[in-house]
C-alpha cells in the first residue's frame, strides 16, 4: 500500500509541477509582452504625394467586430490556429474611401480584393457607393486581381478599369440557400425530437425533421433570392455598360459561351465584357508605376496599404464633443441570445443595458437601432423591445436601421421604433414562432444507460433523459401559439395595421425589403446613414454627433486589450509563413465549407437557452454565393 501511495504521490507532484510550470511561463510571457506594448509604437506611415490608395480588404466585412479574447487570440497566434476569420468594420472602408476622396496625396484607388470573403448586398451597396464619391473627385479607380468572386466583382464592376491574370477568371453564379438537414441522422443517433411551431413558411425547424426543404420554404425562398439577385444584376449591369442578359443562369448557357473561348476563363471575361483587359501582376505594376511613381527603391508603385492609411488618418480626431447633442447607435449583431454576451452576439440583458445606457445620458437625443440578425430567443428579443419603447417613452425617437438580415427575433426588436428604415437588398420578415427539445431517451437506452425515480408531481417527470409526456408537449404547443399571436400583435399595434392584415403576411415567411415595403412591415428604403439622419431630424436636432454605443471591457479585459492589442506584440505574435497557410487554406477550402454549414448548424442548436424554449429564428437567412 505504500509503494501504491507513493507511487500516486509521486504523480501528484509531477502533475503539480507542470502546472506550475505553464503558469509561470504564462506569466512570464505576460511581463515580456507588456514591456513590449509599454514601448513607443512604430511611426505612423508616411504618404507620399501622388499615392495610390490599396484597398487591400482581407476577410469578412461586419457591423461590428466580434469580441475575442485577447488572451485567446495571443495564443492561437502562436500555436497557429486561426478559429476567427478576419473581420473589418464597413463602416471604416467607407470612412477610409471618403477622406482619400478629399486627400490631395491620394491619387488613385486600387480594389486589392482577392482576400475579401463574401458579403451581403447591403455591405457592398455601401462602400461601392463610396467608391463613387471617389471617382466624382476626379480620381481613378482600378480593380485587379487573379480571380474575381461574385461579392468581389460587385465592388470592382464600380472602378474605371477591371483586369484579371491572363489566366484567372471570374464567379458569378447566382444566389442559393440550401441548409443541411439532419432528420436521418438524428434518427440513427435515437433523439428524439419535439418540435412545435407556428406559421405556413417558418422552416426554422425543417432541418431537425426532414432531409430536404419543403415545397412552402422552397417558394418563399426562391422569391427573396431572385429579387436579391436582380438587384445584384441591375447594379453591375448598369455600371459595366451590358445587358442583364449577359448573366449566366442555366448551364448550357454558361457552356456554350465556354465552347466559343475553348474553356478559356480569362477570354470568357474580356468577350463578355467583364473585364477591360488581362495583364499579369507585373504589368500592373508598372502601369501604376507610370501613373504615380515608385517608392521602396523602384520595386512597386507608391502606395499606402488600407489598414496603414485609416490609422494614419483616423489618429487625428479629437473624439466626440462632450457638449453637443449626441444620435446613439447601438448595432444589435448575431443570434439573439437570453442573458449578457460579448459583441458579435446579441444577449437580452447587455443589449437592453446598452439601449438603457443611451436612454440615461442626457445628451442622447435619438436613438439609432442597427439590426444584423436572423433572431433567436423569444424571451431576449422582447427584454430588448422593451428597452426600445422605454427609450420612447423618455421622448426619445428610435430609428430602426436593418442591415444584411432583420428576420423573426430581428424583426421583433425593430417593431416598436417610431420608424423602420431598411437597405433594399435586407431579408427581413420571417415573423413566425417555434419551440424544439431534443430528448436522448432512446440514445440513453441503446447505451445501457435508464433514467427513474420519484417526484412529488407530474410535471416533474419530462426531462433530456427521460422523455416529455404529450401533455406537456401540447403545453409547450400552445404556448408557441400564443407567442405567435403575441408576435402579430405587437407589430400590428406599432405598425397600425390589422392583424388579419399581419398575419397574411407572417406565417414565417421570408421577404426581401422591397416587398416588405410594399406590406407596411418598413417605413423607408435607405442606408444607416439616412437612418441617422432621419433620427436627428424626428428629435429636431441641427448640430449634432454620432457615436457607437459600446460594451465597457472590465479593468482586466482593457488590461489585457491594451497588452495584446498593441502593435508590437501583434507584431511579435504575426505568423512568419503567410503563404503556407494561404496554400494550406485553399487547398482545404472546399471541405472548410462543409465543416463549416455542420459547425453553424451546431453552434445555432447549442446557443438555443429561452426559458421558454420558444424562438423567432429564421435560419434560410443564410446566403450563399
Amino acid at each position: 500500500m505504500k509503494l501504491i501511495g507513493k507511487f500516486f504521490l509521486g504523480i501528484w507532484h509531477a502533475l503539480n509541477f507542470s502546472r506550475r510550470l505553464v503558469l509561470n511561463f504564462l506569466f512570464f510571457f505576460l511581463i515580456i509582452a507588456a514591456v513590449i506594448a509599454a514601448f513607443p509604437a512604430e511611426k505612423e506611415p508616411q504618404i507620399a504625394q501622388s499615392s495610390v490608395l490599396r484597398l487591400n480588404l482581407s476577410g469578412k466585412l461586419v457591423e461590428q467586430l466580434t469580441y475575442v479574447d485577447p488572451v485567446d487570440a495571443a495564443m492561437g497566434d502562436i500555436f497557429g490556429k486561426q478559429d476567427m476569420p478576419k473581420e473589418m468594420l464597413v463602416d471604416d472602408v467607407v470612412d477610409t474611401i471618403n477622406i482619400a476622396a478629399n486627400d490631395a496625396r491620394i491619387q488613385a484607388l486600387y480594389l486589392d480584393l482577392r482576400h475579401m470573403h463574401y458579403a451581403h448586398l447591403d455591405k457592398l451597396r455601401d462602400i461601392a457607393s463610396a467608391i463613387e464619391t471617389f471617382k466624382a473627385a476626379n480620381k481613378k479607380v482600378f480593380a485587379h486581381s487573379p480571380y474575381f468572386s461574385q461579392s468581389q466583382y460587385y465592388l470592382a464592376a464600380h472602378a474605371d478599369e477591371v483586369s484579371i491574370h491572363p489566366y484567372g477568371g471570374i464567379n458569378i453564379s447566382g444566389y442559393g440557400s440550401y441548409p443541411m438537414y439532419f432528420k436521418d441522422a438524428l434518427e440513427k443517433l435515437k433523439v428524439t425530437q419535439h418540435i412545435f411551431r407556428v406559421g405556413t413558411y417558418k422552416s426554422a425547424v425543417e432541418p431537425f425533421i426532414r432531409n430536404d426543404m419543403s415545397a412552402a420554404a422552397k417558394e418563399a425562398n426562391q422569391l427573396w433570392l431572385d429579387a436579391l439577385w436582380d438587384q445584384y444584376k441591375q447594379d453591375v449591369a448598369s455600371k459595366r455598360g451590358f445587358d442583364t442578359a449577359n448573366f449566366d443562369e442555366t448551364l448550357t448557357q454558361f457552356v456554350d459561351k465556354m465552347a466559343s473561348v475553348t474553356g478559356d476563363s480569362a477570354q470568357f471575361a474580356v468577350k463578355y465584357g467583364w473585364v477591360d483587359k488581362l495583364e499579369t501582376d507585373q504589368e500592373f505594376n508598372q502601369k501604376l508605376i507610370d501613373l504615380v511613381g515608385t517608392q521602396d527603391n523602384g520595386k512597386r508603385f507608391k502606395q499606402v496599404a488600407f489598414e496603414d492609411y485609416y490609422t494614419a488618418v483616423s489618429s487625428h480626431g479629437f473624439g466626440a464633443n462632450p457638449f453637443t447633442d449626441k444620435v446613439a447607435v447601438i448595432v444589435a449583431k448575431g443570434n439573439i441570445v437570453d442573458g449578457k454576451r460579448k459583441a458579435g452576439m446579441i444577449g437580452g440583458d447587455s443589449t437592453a443595458a446598452l439601449l438603457r445606457k443611451a436612454r440615461l445620458d442626457e445628451k442622447v437625443k435619438a436613438v439609432v437601432l442597427r439590426i444584423d440578425s436572423g433572431g433567436g430567443s423569444m424571451f431576449a428579443s422582447e427584454i430588448i423591445r422593451n428597452e426600445v419603447l422605454a427609450i420612447k417613452a423618455a421622448g426619445k425617437p428610435v430609428i430602426a436601421s436593418m442591415g444584411s438580415v432583420a428576420a423573426s427575433g430581428g424583426y421583433w426588436i425593430a417593431a416598436s421604433a417610431n420608424e423602420i428604415w431598411a437597405s433594399p437588398s435586407t431579408i427581413t420578415g420571417s415573423i413566425g414562432v417555434f419551440g424544439t427539445i431534443l430528448t436522448f431517451e432512446n440514445s440513453l437506452k441503446e447505451l445501457g444507460i435508464y433514467s427513474d425515480g420519484v417526484a412529488t408531481t407530474e410535471l416533474k417527470s419530462s426531462s433530456l433523459a427521460r422523455g416529455l409526456d404529450p401533455k406537456f408537449a401540447h403545453v409547450l404547443q400552445m404556448g408557441v401559439e400564443d407567442a405567435y399571436n403575441k408576435f402579430i400583435s405587437v407589430i400590428a399595434d406599432s405598425r397600425n395595421l390589422a392583424v388579419s392584415d399581419v398575419d397574411n403576411v407572417a406565417q414565417g415567411r421570408v421577404w426581401l425589403a422591397t416587398q416588405a415595403h410594399e406590406f407596411g412591415l418598413i417605413d423607408k428604403l435607405g442606408t444607416k446613414q439616412e437612418a441617422i439622419e432621419a433620427a436627428a431630424q424626428m428629435a429636431n436636432l441641427e448640430h449634432y454627433d454620432v457615436f457607437t454605443v459600446e460594451q465597457t471591457l472590465s479593468e482586466k479585459e482593457q488590461l489585457l486589450q491594451d497588452i495584446f492589442g498593441s502593435a508590437a506584440v501583434q507584431s511579435l505574435l504575426a505568423s512568419s509563413d503567410d503563404q503556407a497557410t494561404q496554400i494550406s487554406t485553399i487547398a482545404h477550402q472546399g471541405m472548410n465549407q462543409i465543416l463549416n454549414q455542420v459547425k453553424h448548424s451546431a453552434t445555432v442548436i447549442a446557443q438555443f437557452n429561452d426559458p421558454n424554449n420558444i424562438y423567432t429564428l429564421c435560419t434560410t437567412c443564410v446566403v450563399a454565393e
